[in-house]
């Protein structure tokens, strides 16, 4: 596949996530790099004004945290380390803020853990939250939740969430920011005629056997963990991009078909992939639904409670249901936005009364055209 293409992708992508480092945000001296964020910023001010919704996965708060609480953070234990994340994502996020507010960009802060993307009531309260922010042209800027892990940080570092971040939103394109340019057929470091790869589209045993061991400098990430990346970006229909964070304005370099980075490429679309994933999804419940539901459903529409008729099984907000026509045959499967027990008290009734029966109000949508496959007769 030709750089040409690769170009295309960048260019014509709705949704972009963008990870960063903490080699490309702070120095060595645990400071923020000032000049680096502010042009960082000026890409993104540029890629919202061609009408793209961005979304950031922000490494640093540990680098951070230590140089702020100097000494005690400098220890290995995993409290003085979420210590350091604690103080260090209140500068972080301050940072990101001040920088976004030159271009009159909006931010806000999500905290996420792997049980929050691996849970699917978590993930649809992280999905639906993720979605509002873009809706109200807010820029989200992500994190893992380091003060709450049980684990040695961390998720696998911020490469991976980054990657399920695109599997919510439905993005087509990541960008890992690095402190390389790209994938090689063996570390550049060590091997002065390493041979950079252009455009990878299978990762298979070969491509993982060249990105060798984990490697840790400022961050914790290193090529093993981004490959791991690309496979569940790509497998979520998003395009993965590895490009050096290291200048000014990487963004706007990214879009010079000229620059050098290594192009993961997605064989579908994030619709297509969410499909797939729909539909390996274990029913939890089923939903019988009138005909001007199924009618609606069939046109990609939501389904709201006025169109059910009966609610069967146990299930819980994030399961996935079965939704079933007037002639009892499976019409759809999707994600359901409301408890079972909650859903018994409003099917048939209008949208307008759902907070008033319920005391809350989760959306219009019991399950939304976003979270829903067609079933085959």
């Amino acid at each position: 596949m030709s750089q040409n293409r690769n170009h295309d992708f960048f260019q014509q992508a709705t949704t972009i996530v963008i990870k960063i480092g903490s080699a490309q945000l702070v120095d060595k001296q645990g400071n923020i790099r000032s000049g680096w964020l502010h042009a960082l910023c000026h890409d993104i001010a540029t890629l919202k004004a061609q009408g793209k919704q961005v979304i950031i996965v922000s490494s640093g708060a540990v680098a951070l945290g230590r140089n702020a609480l100097m000494h005690y953070a400098q220890q290995s234990s995993l409290a003085q380390k979420q210590a350091a994340a604690a103080t260090g994502q209140i500068t972080l996020c301050r940072s990101y803020e001040e920088a976004m507010e030159q271009y009159r960009l909006r931010t806000a802060q999500l905290l996420l853990t792997i049980e929050d993307c691996h849970n699917l009531q978590r993930q649809l309260n992280a999905k639906n939250t993720l979605k509002a922010l873009l809706h109200a042209n807010v820029i989200p800027i992500i994190n893992e939740n380091d003060t709450v892990t049980t684990t040695e940080l961390r998720f696998g570092d911020n490469d991976r969430l980054s990657a399920h971040i695109c599997h919510l939103v439905k993005a087509e394109v990541l960008v890992l920011l690095s402190d390389v340019d790209g994938m090689y057929d063996k570390d550049p470091s060590q091997h002065p005629d390493a041979q950079h790869i252009a455009t990878i589209d299978t990762i298979d045993e070969h491509i993982t056997a060249m990105a060798g061991p984990k490697q840790t400098t400022v961050g914790t990430g290193g090529m093993v963990t981004k490959l791991d990346a690309a496979k569940i970006a790509t497998a979520a229909g998003c395009h993965l991009v590895i490009a050096n964070g290291a200048a000014n304005a990487p963004l706007s370099q990214l879009a010079d078909i000229k620059t050098r980075c290594t192009w993961f490429i997605a064989q579908h679309s994030p619709s297509r992939a969410s499909r797939q994933w729909l539909q390996h999804l274990p029913p939890n419940g089923y939903l019988h639904i009138d005909s001007g539901a199924a009618h609606a459903i069939h046109s990609g529409k939501n389904l709201l409670a006025t169109g059910i008729t009966q609610v069967k099984g146990h299930f819980r907000k994030g399961d996935a249901v079965v939704m079933i026509d007037a002639t009892n045959h499976p019409v759809a499967k999707g994600v359901c936005q409301y408890h079972a027990a909650d859903l018994q008290k409003i099917l048939g009734q209008h949208s307008d009364q759902i907070e008033k029966i319920l005391g809350y109000h989760n959306g219009n949508a019991v399950v939304h055209s976003d979270n829903i496959v067609l079933l085959s007769n």
